[in-house]
């Protein structure tokens, strides 16, 4: 299998979540979300810390028009299927799955995580998802934020003459 088609293997269809699910039946399946904009030291950072967590890491990544409604016309700057193949590329990411909502909680009721992680900017009670995730038993998980690295600084870099 070429390097890239190991990479295509990784990346399952919102119609293919719940095949996928059943195949990793008895794993202790590890889920996070996000825009995942311009990947960051931060990002790498964090996720390889969410897949220590369980057997494997899963990650639902916002579509186009959900990042556009969440972070304001000028984004996502990486189109969803550059992001998932960029996040596919890492070796601590076992699948990765695009969302059209602006939260997670239709790709959760299909992946049915044991673990939900996200980043230390978040708050366990003020997650959209938090509801649905204390329905489903699943443990959450909030992993300690990398400081100085975020997408809005790179941009903000980026567009600040040098």
């Amino acid at each position: 299998m070429s390097f890239y088609s190991h990479l295509n293997a990784k990346i399952i269809t919102a119609e293919q979540i719940e095949t996928q699910r059943k195949l990793l039946e008895g794993k202790r399946i590890v889920f996070t979300n996000g825009c995942f904009d311009i990947l960051h030291p931060g990002h790498v950072t964090y996720l390889a810390q969410a897949r220590d967590l369980g057997d494997l890491l899963w990650i639902g990544v916002n579509s186009d028009a959900s990042v556009r409604r969440l972070k304001g016309e000028s984004r996502p700057i990486n189109s969803c299927e550059d992001r998932m193949l960029v996040l596919a590329g890492l070796s601590s990411v076992d699948f990765v799955s695009p969302f059209t909502e602006d939260t997670p909680l239709e790709i959760l009721k299909k992946v049915k995580p044991s673990v939900h992680s996200k980043g230390g900017d978040y708050q366990v009670e003020t997650l959209p998802e938090y509801q649905i995730l204390k329905e489903m038993g699943a443990d959450i998980q909030i992993l300690p934020f990398v400081v100085g690295k975020s997408t809005t600084k790179i941009l903000e870099k980026a567009k600040s003459p040098s």
